[in-house]
C-alpha cells in the first residue's frame, strides 16, 4: 500500500473551500483533513487550489493529431501519445473522446480514418502509456448513408460510454439556415459555388432518406445495452421532445435558451462549450454559456475543441459574478458531468474516491496547472 499526503492545500469540496490535508492511498482518496499535515513526508501545497479532475465528455481534440492537416495521416501510436498528453496537462483526468461515425463527406479524418484512430487510443491504453482515464463518445452523424453500419462496428467496443445524435445537413439544427450552411462550408472547403450547392442538393438528399430511420435504430440499440445517449445541437422545444422520447439523458449544446430551458427543465444534462465562455460568446451566434448559467439552465461545460479552456472557464464562471461560487463552478466540469454518465467514482473530493486530482495556483487571476494525478498517480 502506497500513501501520499498532500498538506497545505485549499480544498475544494462540495459547498465550500477549506485549508487542509489530503490523503491518497494507493488509487482513491483515504480521508481528508482540516488544517496542515504534520505527518514527515508529507508534501506542502503553499496554500494552492487542490480540485477533483476533471470530466471531459465532448471533446475531439484528437481528430487533430491524426489528421494535422488536411491529407496528412499522422502515425497512430504517436498521434495518441500527444493528444492524451494535451488532456493531462489541461487538467482533465477523465475522457470521453469523440469519434465521428458516418462520412457525409466533407472531413477525411471522420471517414475511413475512425477505425485507425479507435484502434491506436486502445493500443495506448492496453499497453498501460495513457496518462488519464480514455473512454469513446460516438458521434453519429445520422443523415449520413454509411452512419449505421459504422456505429455497428464500433458500439460493442468495451470503451464505448456515450453516444450522441446529429444531423449536420443542410437546413437541419445548427445548419436550419442555407445561408449559414454554405459559408461555413464554403470557408472550410473552399468548395465552387457549384460544387457546394451539389454538396447541398447530395446532404439534403441523404437527410431525407437516412436520418430518422438511423436516429432510431442507433436510440434503440443505446436503450438496449444501456448506453448513454445525448442529443446534438437543440434548436427547438420539438428537438428536445423528440430527444426525451429517444430516450437521451444529454442535451449537448443546445442553440437557443428555449432548448435549454426545456432541456433543463426536463431533467437533461445540458452540456455547453467552454470556449464559449473564455471567448465571450459563441463563435456562431447561438446562445451564450453564461447566459444559460445565469438562467440556471446549464448543468456541464465540456472543452469541445480546445483542451485548456475547459479550466480556464470553470473560473470564468465565477469571476463573471452570477451567483457561482467556486465549488458551484466547478461541478460544471466534474462532478455533474460524472454523474451524467454514471461514474459515482469521481469528480468530487471525497474519502473512497478516485485519487484524481489537481493542484492549482492562480497567477494574476488565472488557474495555473501545478501538479496533475489520475488514481494517485502523479501524470502531469
Amino acid at each position: 500500500m502506497s500513501e501520499t499526503i498532500l498538506s497545505n492545500a485549499r480544498l475544494v469540496l462540495d459547498d465550500e473551500v477549506v485549508l487542509g490535508s489530503l490523503l491518497i492511498r494507493d488509487a482513491a482518496i483515504g480521508g481528508i483533513s482540516l488544517g496542515a499535515s504534520r505527518a514527515p513526508g508529507a508534501i506542502d501545497c503553499d496554500g494552492d487550489l487542490l480540485l477533483p479532475g476533471l470530466v471531459e465528455l465532448h471533446t475531439d481534440n484528437m481528430e487533430r493529431y491524426f489528421q494535422p492537416r488536411p491529407k496528412v495521416a499522422w502515425p497512430g501510436r504517436q498521434a495518441a501519445v500527444a493528444h492524451d498528453a494535451q488532456i493531462a496537462a489541461s487538467g482533465i483526468t477523465t475522457v470521453f473522446d469523440a469519434v465521428t461515425i458516418g462520412d457525409h463527406g466533407v472531413d477525411g479524418v471522420r471517414g475511413d480514418g475512425v477505425g485507425a484512430m479507435v484502434e491506436a487510443l486502445e493500443a495506448l491504453v492496453e499497453r498501460g502509456l495513457a496518462r488519464v482515464d480514455h473512454r469513446l463518445h460516438l458521434r453519429c452523424e445520422v443523415s449520413a448513408p454509411n452512419a449505421l453500419a459504422r456505429f455497428e462496428a464500433l458500439s460493442a467496443r468495451s470503451r464505448v460510454g456515450l453516444v450522441s445524435l446529429m444531423d449536420h445537413a443542410p437546413g437541419q439544427r445548427q445548419f436550419v439556415s442555407l445561408d449559414a450552411y454554405r459559408t461555413y462550408y464554403q470557408g472550410k472547403l473552399g468548395l465552387t459555388p457549384k460544387a457546394l450547392e451539389a454538396l447541398i442538393e447530395t446532404q439534403l438528399g441523404n437527410s431525407q432518406r437516412y436520418a430518422a430511420a438511423h436516429r432510431t435504430l442507433i436510440a434503440e440499440h443505446c436503450r438496449r445495452v444501456g448506453l448513454t445517449l445525448a442529443s446534438h445541437d437543440d434548436a427547438t422545444v420539438e428537438h428536445v421532445d423528440e430527444g426525451l422520447a429517444l430516450g437521451v439523458g444529454i442535451c449537448e449544446f443546445p442553440t437557443t435558451r428555449e432548448a435549454a430551458e426545456a432541456a433543463h427543465r426536463a431533467g437533461l444534462a445540458v452540456v455547453m462549450g467552454a470556449p464559449n465562455v473564455v471567448r465571450g460568446g459563441s463563435h456562431s451566434g447561438n446562445i451564450g454559456a453564461s447566459e444559460l448559467a445565469a438562467a440556471g439552465h446549464l448543468d456541464v461545460l465540456s472543452s469541445d475543441y480546445y483542451p485548456a479552456s475547459l479550466l480556464d472557464a470553470l473560473f470564468g464562471i465565477v469571476d463573471a459574478g452570477i451567483g457561482f461560487d467556486l465549488p458551484r463552478a466547478l461541478a460544471l466540469g466534474s462532478a455533474a458531468p460524472a454523474r451524467a454518465v454514471g461514474l459515482d467514482d469521481r469528480g468530487r473530493l471525497a474519502e473512497g474516491l478516485r485519487a484524481d486530482l489537481l493542484r492549482v495556483r492562480l497567477i494574476d487571476g488565472h488557474p495555473a496547472i501545478q501538479r496533475v494525478w489520475c488514481q494517485g498517480r502523479q501524470v502531469h
